[in-house]
């Protein structure tokens, strides 16, 4: 297959180097708004450049992976679409709630598959939790809990334009939560706080974020996320349920110290960033992609999926700008 490939900056670069070794990519095209990264970054990999958006798109490939800022993200899209290209973009789909709305129309009104990067959907660990309430394996799930936490803050400029803690990287849980439970999101109730940098606070953020979501069924979910966990970095998920409970994220790499004696877990090595803990995640969730471009199945994660993970987003920022439980329903949706 030829892909394309447009961004290359931090997670744009990760995916061509993990294209590049995926057995069923015969070319690969990168394109960047700054040429001379996308030809550094081609040298590396053993790949094509196009000199613009228009070009990469007409340069015959196969599918499109959009990896830009994501200011970018809605009108590559728009852009692949109307090409017939079958496209993966990175989350967001766009920055807005009303643009996401009007690209889940888009699609849903036509035929070119459009898969969106929420890798956790393919790590083996939120697979088998999946499977274990799909099952019953539990009994009734009364209770979970979801963190997202970083072991270094981003670069002071990535703030103003990442959305916020909750759509920018609370907005996994909230996909992942839905992906395993099979339920929705009913009522939000959430707040943050500051105690690192300056530069969130000034840029309308917080650097730590927390909320307790009510599921469609009743079920409690206690989600929360920080930009500074020295420890490392720390992705988990907990569900527990009337007759058992299971863990994602629980093994020694674990980014924690036990205060009681005698305990030599987690042994570690640990990790430091979203790439080393979803590195096989990501191999899959582009795989997968291929088979989508190929026409072999229907698109794991849709835009849909996208727009209700922004929802619960955006019902976490009004809660913790107005201090109070926001529902669903007060939040635009198709």
């Amino acid at each position: 297959m030829r892909i394309g490939l447009a961004g290359v900056g931090r997670i744009g670069a990760f995916h061509a180097r993990t294209l590049a070794a995926l057995d069923f990519v015969d070319d690969l095209v990168l394109f960047d708004a700054v040429p001379a990264a996308a030809k550094a970054l081609a040298d590396q990999v053993g790949a094509g450049i196009a000199n613009d958006a228009p070009a990469l798109l007409a340069s015959g490939i196969d599918g499109l992976v959009i990896a830009t800022p994501t200011p970018g993200h809605a009108a590559l899209l728009r852009a692949g679409i109307a090409a017939g290209i079958p496209t993966f973009c990175e989350k967001p789909v766009a920055a807005t709630l009303d643009e996401t709305i009007d690209l889940a129309n888009l699609v849903a009104a036509g035929e070119v598959p459009v898969h969106v990067g929420f890798q956790r959907r393919f790590d083996a660990g939120y697979q088998r939790a999946r499977a274990a309430v799909a099952h019953g394996e539990l009994g009734f799930v009364h209770t979970i809990r979801a963190n997202t936490n970083d072991q270094a803050p981003p670069h002071a400029a990535y703030i103003p334009t990442s959305g916020g803690i909750f759509r920018d990287c609370n907005v996994h849980d909230f996909d992942i939560l839905r992906f395993v439970t099979g339920r929705e999101v009913a009522t939000v109730y959430a707040t943050g706080a500051n105690k690192g940098a300056a530069f969130f606070a000034a840029a309308g953020d917080v650097d730590t974020g927390a909320a307790v979501l009510t599921l469609d069924d009743g079920t409690l979910a206690l989600v929360s996320s920080t930009r500074y966990n020295g420890a490392g970095h720390d992705v988990r998920m907990e569900i527990l349920g009337e007759r058992g409970s299971i863990a994602v994220g629980l093994d020694d790499s674990l980014a924690l110290d036990s205060a009681e004696e005698g305990v030599d877990f987690p042994r570690g090595p640990r990790k430091w960033s979203f790439m080393e803990r979803f590195g096989p995640a990501y191999r899959a969730e582009l795989t997968a992609f291929a088979d989508v471009a190929r026409g072999e199945r229907p698109s794991p994660c849709t835009v849909r999926d996208a727009l209700e993970a922004f929802r619960v987003a955006e019902a976490c920022e009004l809660s913790r700008a107005e201090h109070r439980a926001v529902a669903l329903t007060e939040v635009k949706g198709l």
